[in-house]
């Protein structure tokens, strides 16, 4: 099969490779698109190593391992890869954990679906598992609850926006840049809800978001830092509640001793819903056998169903020419800024060497 090495200065690579077997609770999917995410470039510069950075894919179901029970050849999927693992999804075959991996809906487009995965789980885990007392979807509040979103327009962002609508989580005091057009169209002016420019500056920007705070109510006790760098946490921890507030953050490993101690900060690692990178296993403390493996598995299958059902919905997305050939460029975009409120997707059907594919999920392997 044909797959795509990234090389630490984000040139690619197309080599020829084996195709991969999956394990006994793995699903092995032909991919039909591939997502990227911006630890796509970051994983291979930061590591001075050449490797398959891609972990989202859409695609057919061609074989599954001996314990996978929800999932046939010919199904159509979308998938989250499992980080740093072979089998990446910058490849015409790639692997998944069955709990990481779901049902699409035949009116949800593969490109739609490989928008999904990453993103929108790193928003679902820092929302829910990291964030203490904001409702699931399931139990939306009836009280006010103000959130601060910094970073919207990205993808993780705007994902955070669509699952705090589905808890009826409001007012939201979203910070965007150039995608403020797009997440006004996610937000509930109705309800509060506001969208402000950093490109203001951080002071006036820092005094937008307290009078914001201050017209919910005084008190802003949450806060979602979908960039978590250039001054994002310094800028909302001027707002936040000193005594009882709470940040998550996207970028694991950075200096956040700007935070002052009595705010508690967590990262937000989307790895681990994957049992052996779960680095916060309470629910072995309580003798449970539940834990973020288990949110990760629920909350795929809930964005399934939205999309089926239409309350759901993917993050824009622009096609890259080339398929695997894209890849380079793409990421080259992503690390210098050019993209908002996009994802760039990738067919694999339009690499040079791989047989031309249908997206109708017609089955023919």
């Amino acid at each position: 099969m044909k797959e795509a090495i990234v090389q630490p200065n984000l040139d690619v690579n197309i080599v020829d490779s084996p195709t991969p077997v999956p394990g006994d609770d793995e699903v092995l999917t032909k991919v039909v698109v591939a997502g990227s995410n911006p630890k796509d470039w970051k994983r291979p510069e930061m590591a001075s190593k050449a490797m398959n950075s891609g972990d989202d894919h859409a695609g057919i179901v061609h074989q599954v391992g001996k314990n996978v029970f929800e999932f046939k050849p010919g199904d159509r999927v979308a998938c989250f890869h499992k980080m740093m693992a072979p089998g990446g999804s910058y490849a015409e075959y790639a692997i998944s954990s069955a709990h990481a991996t779901f049902h699409i809906p035949h009116e949800t487009s593969f490109e739609e679906a490989a928008s999904i995965p990453l993103a929108a789980m790193t928003a679902a885990v820092g929302l829910y598992q990291r964030l203490e007392g904001l409702p699931m979807p399931w139990h939306p509040t009836t009280k006010p609850i103000p959130l601060i979103i910094y970073g919207a327009a990205t993808a993780v962002g705007a994902y955070a926006v669509k699952l705090a609508q589905l808890s009826n989580i409001h007012p939201l005091i979203c910070v965007a840049g150039r995608g403020i057009p797009f997440v006004e169209g996610l937000i509930d002016k109705n309800k509060g809800d506001v969208v402000l420019d950093y490109r203001e500056g951080d002071e006036t920007l820092i005094a937008s978001m307290q009078a914001a705070g201050k017209k919910a109510g005084g008190k802003v006790e949450y806060a979602y830092d979908a960039v978590s760098e250039h001054g994002s946490f310094e800028n909302i921890c001027k707002v936040l509640d000193h005594q009882t507030g709470q940040i998550a953050l996207v970028l694991p490993g950075r200096d956040y001793s700007a935070i002052p101690s009595s705010i508690k900060k967590s990262s937000n690692m989307v790895g681990s819903i994957f049992p052996d990178y779960d680095q916060e296993p309470i629910h072995k403390e309580a003798g449970t056998p539940a834990g973020n493996p288990e949110f990760g598995y629920i909350m795929y299958r809930f964005f399934a169903r939205g999309l089926q059902e239409g309350w759901f919905t993917g993050h824009p997305h622009e096609v890259v020419p080339g398929g695997l050939g894209g890849i380079s460029g793409a990421l080259k975009n992503l690390k210098d800024g050019k993209a908002s409120a996009v994802k760039y997707v990738f067919r694999l059907g339009e690499t040079d060497g791989v047989e031309k594919q249908s997206t109708s999920g017609v089955y023919s392997g």
